[in-house]
């Protein structure tokens, strides 16, 4: 049966897509040339505050070819607790810019003591830890190295070199339905877009942290091998 106009005017828009509503969230970061805050304030150094949206590892990759070495996220970020939509996106953005080699001023919130399971210590560490204690914030900064846990992919399988929790934990992982899970996550999703048997193996495993109803994938792509390579 054919829609009259009247029908028309009436219809519900089209849903937008579930990822183009993902990548439009977006996360406010102050952007400068050099690493060294002594420098920040030199002329030329600054490149302005920007809402990165859209796919955050593409904007990354950017951002480091636009020069920019120093970021600085606007708002605390939580890492427990209620964690809302932002809050998974700017953690993304935190392991997009750390496998980049920026250096990153955040500030970020422990509500449940989630500072003290250091899944998320292989980020470049935060300047502060509302709710979590001095010796958390000081483990995290004198603990991190570039390269604490990190990935790469080859044809049809993903390699995690982990040493976050002290001995390397290696994982290789070449399970197509595992492979997608990972895909899905690699951007954060909510729970329930991703399989629930490979999320909560990768969630078991240590390499998918899920807070509120959300999950994203911890390990940050390496791009360029370190010297010596069993550094890593």
């Amino acid at each position: 049966m054919a829609l009259r106009p009247a029908d028309l005017a009436r219809a519900e828009p089209p849903a937008e897509p579930p990822t183009q509503a993902w990548h439009g969230i977006g996360v406010s970061v102050e952007l400068w040339r050099d690493y060294a805050r002594a420098a920040l304030p030199r002329p030329q150094m600054a490149l302005g505050t920007h809402q990165i949206t859209g796919d955050l590892c593409e904007q990354a990759a950017d951002l480091y070819a636009r020069g920019a070495r120093y970021a600085r996220v606007a708002e605390p970020v939580p890492l427990c607790g209620d964690i809302a939509a932002p809050a998974v996106r700017a953690l993304t953005l935190i392991r997009e810019l750390t496998a980049r080699g920026f250096a990153v001023h955040w500030i970020a919130r422990c509500d449940a003591g989630c500072a003290d399971h250091r899944q998320v210590e292989h980020l470049f560490p935060p300047s502060w830890i509302f709710g979590a204690s001095k010796a958390a914030v000081a483990r995290w900064r004198h603990g991190y190295f570039p390269g604490r846990c990190v990935f790469r992919s080859g044809p049809g399988f993903v390699e995690v070199r982990d040493r976050r929790f002290g001995p390397l934990e290696r994982h290789v992982l070449d399970d197509p339905d595992t492979l997608a899970a990972i895909d899905a996550l690699a951007g954060g999703a909510a729970v329930d877009q991703v399989p629930a048997r490979r999320r909560r193996e990768l969630v078991a495993a240590r390499l998918v942290l899920e807070q509120g109803g959300y999950a994203w994938w911890l390990p940050t792509r390496i791009h360029r091998w370190p010297f010596p390579a069993l550094v890593v």
